[in-house]
């Protein structure tokens, strides 16, 4: 994995906030993450020693304030959520970095999320997922601002090949991500619960349900893997600070992405560096804007065109950098890069029965090379722990045909705690 200067340098993991994702990993910590959301040290499920309360806050009480900024997602106010806002609030430097991102990743999550008919508010749930850092890749392989496996990328409409990874695009992870939280809420008919399957997974969620006799998420929260009960109130948490920043002391930065952009059909192979040449900006911004693209090289053809997201330039500059594309001055031939043909990785199809473990591979590893759940992989083997042994036979399917694929959708992780 790498961490391209401009939008990965802004983020990287001192910040340790967030949680796991699509419906994903209840077990994973996401390593890259600025805003982990690890489980709670004193948090029982059951019981939890109230933190510092601030009825007399400026402007209003926790309560009263969380109030006035809510929509459609329930924004309760309770010590869990507390704990999280007391946590982040120490760490003012990352979120002012993070607001300053915002402004160039939350029109792009609005806009998907307003044509799927979700609420626009969820957008904060990045930050938790990921601190807006698209390169970020959680230790199961979880990967992207929303931090989609590529089972469940797969599912929801991301190509991920030897040229590309959509789980990293922002615009096409966005579309994929409202539509996992879409459908898990027709699901539920709750938004918490909704957010709470994007961490966990729907089974996870609905086993939780039938504990707990109860369609609330704090009801039933103590039912929930661990790192899922610190998941609902750290969205909380960051949906405050990120309305109330001033009255805690955090200065948005300016944004390290330009802000007017323009997107360039591209239906040849085109190189980063030809590009960058031509419009005279570095690589390190072509790859911050263009994020999915794994080889620096945009892997356009006739049949399958491809987009581009360039800095917004001057008309003149913009026609030269047209002619330019047109008459093949910035392609590159597809042999030079690996062949002509996008090389699928591991696509669904193509998934094996079995997997004989390789030395120093872990379970976490295999689980990700064939895009299953960690979970899945213990269980259907029966172990007792975490790791594999060199030269053991694994299952990697449940015995029913294409259970692995098929199983209920479990998206990317999300690490829940502080």
């Amino acid at each position: 994995m790498k961490f391209y200067t401009v939008v990965a340098l802004v983020l990287l993991s001192k910040i340790s906030l967030a949680a796991s994702g699509p419906g994903m990993h209840s077990d994973s910590t996401v390593a890259t993450k600025a805003f982990s959301v690890s489980p709670l040290k004193r948090d029982t499920a059951k019981s939890f020693t109230p933190a510092a309360q601030f009825a007399n806050a400026p402007g209003g009480s926790m309560k009263s304030r969380l109030t006035a900024i809510q929509k459609d997602v329930p924004l309760d106010y309770n010590e869990f959520v507390q704990s999280y806002i007391d946590n982040y609030t120490g760490r003012r430097d990352e979120l002012g970095r993070i607001m300053g991102l915002s402004k160039y990743y939350f029109p792009i999550y609005e806009k998907a999320f307003r044509e799927a008919g979700i609420p626009e508010e969820i957008k904060f749930l990045s930050i938790v997922e990921s601190a807006l850092n698209p390169n970020a890749v959680s230790r199961v392989g979880a990967t992207g601002p929303w931090q989609f496996m590529s089972t469940t990328g797969r599912t929801y409409g991301l190509a991920i090949n030897n040229y590309v990874d959509e789980r990293r695009d922002p615009i096409q992870a966005s579309y994929a991500a409202a539509a996992y939280i879409k459908d898990a809420y027709q699901e539920f008919g709750d938004w918490l619960l909704a957010i709470a399957a994007y961490n966990c997974g729907k089974g996870s969620v609905e086993r939780a349900i039938e504990k707990g006799h109860s369609m609330d998420y704090w009801v039933i929260r103590q039912y929930l893997p661990v790192e899922t009960r610190g998941y609902v109130p750290a969205y909380i948490a960051v949906a405050y600070l990120m309305n109330y920043y001033e009255q805690h002391r955090i200065t948005p930065q300016v944004c390290a992405l330009p802000l007017q952009t323009d997107t360039v059909t591209v239906n040849k192979f085109v190189s980063f560096s030809n590009v960058s040449r031509v419009l005279n900006i570095t690589t390190d911004q072509l790859v911050s804007l263009n994020p999915s693209y794994r080889m620096m090289v945009v892997n356009g053809t006739a049949a399958a065109p491809r987009k581009l997201i360039i800095p917004k330039i001057q008309t003149e500059k913009f026609k030269v950098f047209y002619d330019a594309l047109n008459n093949n001055a910035l392609s590159v031939p597809p042999m030079a890069v690996v062949n002509t043909q996008e090389v699928d990785a591991g696509g669904i199809d193509a998934m094996p029965a079995y997997h004989t473990v390789k030395k120093s591979e872990s379970l976490a590893d295999i689980a990700d090379k064939f895009g299953i759940e960690l979970n899945d992989l213990i269980a259907w083997n029966h172990l007792h722990g975490n790791k594999a042994t060199p030269g053991q036979t694994l299952k990697l399917q449940d015995g029913s045909t294409g259970a692995a694929m098929a199983s209920k959708v479990t998206k990317p992780a999300i690490a829940a705690g502080l």
